[in-house]
């Protein structure tokens, strides 16, 4: 236990074993390629966070895991990966603010389950939101009758949002 207890491998810790620019080049390419999947899954599929957070929990745990293990990747290497999906988040997130026609392409649109009192079924097949989950959704908010609802919406979150006719809110 003595030599292997307190030898440490600094070299093999903080010296990178591949290229830092393909460690980019790598971070970028899966970045780009896995939110462009998500994009395009169906809202619901995200539950209540953004496409983005569940992608850069998901990206940065990885890389970052991979830091820890010796035999795989050097700390600067791990650093350099997290530091990729990070600079991508931001610069995706900074691009859809400034630009909205970046913002159209990035994010999900709002769409309309309920117009009037009047559930709109074709637009509810196509997030796969069925009749008995909406109206679960309205009793959350507190109705019983979708005739009591002005507009409810499925968010690019994946959330419903509900808005009450005059004299039920």
């Amino acid at each position: 236990m003595g030599d292997a207890f307190w030898n440490i491998d600094w070299h093999g810790m903080f010296v990178p074993t591949h290229s830092l620019l393909e460690l980019v080049m790598r971070g970028t390419i899966t970045y780009l390629a896995i939110f462009a999947l998500l994009r395009f899954v169906r809202k619901r599929q995200a539950g209540g966070i953004g496409t983005t957070d569940v992608l850069v929990i998901v990206l940065v745990a990885e890389v970052a895991g991979n830091a820890f293990a010796a035999e795989y990747t050097s700390i600067v290497e791990g650093m350099v990966l997290v530091g990729t999906v990070l600079f991508w988040t931001y610069a995706l997130e900074w691009a859809a603010h400034r630009f909205p026609s970046i913002e159209r392409v990035l994010r999900a649109p709002t769409l309309v389950l309920i117009e009037n009192g009047k559930m709109l079924h074709r637009n509810m097949r196509a997030e796969l939101v069925t009749k008995e989950e909406l109206m679960a959704q309205l009793r959350e908010h507190g109705l019983e009758d979708c005739a009591h609802v002005k507009r409810a919406c499925m968010e690019a979150d994946g959330m419903i949002s509900v808005i009450k006719t005059e004299g039920h809110g």
